[in-house]
């Protein structure tokens, strides 16, 4: 999506990996725990917050997991987040197509990257509907969630 993102729309971006959204909000809540028990000591930040210090614009986490697994982090994350995930039922028999069908793949991932930054008035909202078209991704699809 980075990639995408860079040679078809000029936005460079920056990609992170997480192992483990359990133990980002794990640390989390031990460091707001530390800094309401310390309420008179400098509050410390979590190791998201301090990853995310200094950047700009929108995060956009994409996982093969549900939705909620990535939304552990939001209240660590003091940007515009968005969630893509699998949230329903398996019915693809690759990776690609679960992701296609849940809307996690890397075109999708764009299009809220750019959806995102749009709100956020970077760039001109026409530009979803541009990258719809260009990677064919049909706006009338039904909700994977719902289906």
């Amino acid at each position: 999506a980075a990639d995408l993102l860079e040679k078809d729309f000029g936005i460079t971006s920056n990609v992170w990996s997480v192992t483990s959204f359990n133990e980002l909000r794990r640390e989390g809540i031990d460091v707001h725990r530390t800094n309401t028990m310390h309420a008179d000591d400098k509050a410390k930040t979590c190791y998201v917050e301090d990853c995310l210090t200094g950047m700009t614009g929108p995060v956009v986490a994409a996982t093969d997991y549900m939705r909620l697994y990535a939304e552990q982090i939001r209240p660590y994350v003091k940007a515009n987040y968005h969630v893509l995930g699998t949230d329903g039922y398996g019915r693809s028999d690759t990776r690609e197509k679960l992701r296609h069908f849940f809307e996690v793949n890397r075109y999708y991932v764009v299009m809220q990257s750019l959806k995102a930054l749009s709100e956020e008035g970077v760039v001109d909202v026409k530009l979803v509907n541009q990258a719809m078209k260009k990677y064919n991704l049909d706006p009338e699809k039904a909700n994977p969630v719902t289906q």
